[in-house]
């Protein structure tokens, strides 16, 4: 059983152990938990539940909601949903993404959090999601494609995916 579940400022060790085995910066994806003590880590989840109400944004962020991807209550991986773009996203990043610890991947876990962000983003009113990630990253094209992604362009090595949300 599997579920995508909101970060909460309660979340314990094993989120914190899970976000240690994934890289820093991966493909495009930051983890920014990585290398923090867990007093810090404490820390960073009331700074991102505070991000995902609007409050106390950087200038370039925008509001993004924090998923952990939990299997059987272990957590296996997070994803991220960026409530709208800014011109910053609409160039790298986009509405969406997520990361597999490094232990759980090949095992089509990359695909269900995708699938479970669009229904998130279905939720928060989202009609449309866009999402890049490196040509290179053959494991990210298939997980973006299996769920519907539309290839609309590729801008310097960036592939630019369109997702329909249902409504």
């Amino acid at each position: 059983m599997y579920e995508l579940r909101e970060l909460d400022v309660d979340d314990g060790i094993e989120i914190y152990k899970m976000l240690q085995d994934i890289k820093k910066n991966e493909n495009g994806f930051q983890n920014k938990a990585k290398g923090l003590t867990f007093a810090e880590f404490k820390d960073y989840l009331k700074s991102n539940k505070r991000m995902s109400k609007g409050k106390d944004l950087p200038s370039d962020y925008v509001p993004q909601t924090i998923y952990w991807f939990l299997v059987d209550d272990y957590p296996v991986g997070m994803g991220k949903l960026r409530h709208y773009l800014n011109d910053l996203l609409k160039k790298r990043g986009g509405h969406a993404s997520y990361a597999v610890r490094r232990s759980k991947r090949k095992k089509g876990y990359g695909k269900l959090i995708l699938r479970e962000l669009i229904k998130k983003a279905e939720k928060k009113g989202l009609t449309e999601l866009l999402i890049t990630c490196d040509n290179s990253n053959i494991a990210s094209k298939k997980i973006i494609e299996a769920n519907g992604g539309k290839l609309e362009k590729i801008v310097k090595k960036e592939c630019f995916y369109k997702i329909k949300v249902s409504q």
